[in-house]
């Protein structure tokens, strides 16, 4: 996991539809929460994914953007989004170069780590999490960012 105070990696990643998101243009406006989960469809990552979907103002626009990071494929996304009425994009990092720059890969470079960062409009790191399977740490620390809740 990086380090509170560090700079955020770079990145331009595909979303599930296909479009390039840089961390740099979205930091333009306002904090990102950047939450990297091992795959979609799974019991922890849906949970984890539903509860940030629940947490997020339905009428105005959020104080912070949420992004989520998995190895999965623009199509798996597509999918995992319309069954839970995901708001938020998803990145495809299937090469997992991003995963990587932020220390999320997992033992022996298997599967990925559940981590969520905070990351300011200057591109540092302000708070983060890493809890694999105790997906109420991230709920908490979601709460915390989100609209100040």
């Amino acid at each position: 996991m990086l380090d509170i105070g560090q700079t955020a990696p770079d990145f331009t990643l595909p979303d599930q539809d296909g479009k390039p998101r840089a961390l740099r243009e979205l930091l333009t406006s306002g904090p990102v929460l950047l939450y990297f989960y091992p795959a979609d469809f799974t019991p922890g990552c849906t949970k984890e994914a539903c509860s940030l979907r629940d947490m997020l103002p339905k009428d105005a626009p959020a104080d912070i953007q949420v992004l989520g990071i998995s190895p999965q494929g623009e199509e798996s996304h597509r999918r995992f989004r319309a069954e839970h009425g995901l708001e938020f994009p998803l990145l495809c990092d299937e090469d997992k170069k991003v995963i990587k720059a932020y220390d999320c890969d997992g033992p022996l470079g298997i599967g990925v780590r559940r981590v969520s960062y905070l990351i300011d409009t200057d591109g540092v790191i302000r708070d983060a999490v890493k809890a694999d399977f105790r997906i109420g740490r991230h709920i908490e620390f979601f709460q915390r960012h989100i609209n100040g809740n």
